[in-house]
């Protein structure tokens, strides 16, 4: 049994990847923003058989980062996923953008899985070989040829290089760091239109996980498990 820390497990992806990590025998630490008000994930914690702990996490405030870390002790974590993200407001394009959504997507999306792994440090060491996993986005990746999007695409573009510089200072402390996209998954912020369910995105996102070594450290995957192009 592993343990499995997830950010933004309230909805979408990361609800999925709580609950199909509990079906498969593990323990899960699924944080959000508002745990009161998150109704499907506390009710998959009532039916887990005590798998899923639920903590209150807004990974853009130092002092709930704090509350967490304390919250959670020195329990080691296996698996860390940073799934934690907003949208940065729309629309995204040259004539219109919300400056102050901007610098909330990159406070939220950017800079908060960094101070997430700064705070559960201690737990991911405590693991015998921990793995964090980023969920970012193809817009993040200079290949994809796309305009607009400014606030998200550069939040993703920006945690892409923070945890590439990450997965290059804990190697030797025998952690592995990767990053993620995720698809275009039918969630809230994806939309009912979009190519792949929750349920295929979890499963791909654990698969590549469980087959991540410290040889892969630093790369970018695509959902199924192919390399993306940065």
């Amino acid at each position: 049994m592993a343990t499995i820390a997830i950010t933004g497990a309230n909805r979408g992806i990361g609800l999925e990847l709580a609950r199909q990590y509990a079906e498969a025998g593990d323990r899960v630490l699924a944080t959000c923003r508002s745990p009161k008000s998150a109704e499907k994930l506390n009710a998959l914690a009532a039916g887990s058989g005590g798998k899923v702990t639920v903590f209150g996490l807004d990974v853009g405030d130092g002092a709930s980062l704090a509350a967490c870390g304390k919250a959670i002790g020195d329990a080691p974590i296996d698996i860390l996923i940073n799934n934690a993200g907003v949208g940065g407001g729309m629309p995204q394009t040259l004539e219109s953008i919300d400056f102050d959504a901007w610098i909330d997507a990159i406070k939220i999306m950017t800079i908060g899985p960094f101070r997430v792994v700064q705070t559960l440090l201690p737990n991911l060491l405590a693991a015998p070989s921990a793995k964090i996993m980023t969920v970012t986005s193809q817009l993040g990746a200079s290949t994809w040829p796309m305009g607009g999007f400014y606030a998200y695409a550069s939040a993703k573009a920006g945690v892409n290089k923070v945890m590439q510089a990450m997965a290059i200072d804990l190697k030797p402390r025998n952690i592995a760091v990767s990053m993620i996209h995720p698809g275009w998954v039918k969630t809230d912020m994806g939309g009912p239109n979009a190519q792949i369910t929750p349920q295929e995105s979890a499963s791909g996102i654990r698969s590549v996980i469980a087959g991540l070594s410290l040889e892969d450290t630093g790369k970018f995957y695509k959902w199924n498990g192919e390399i993306h192009p940065w």
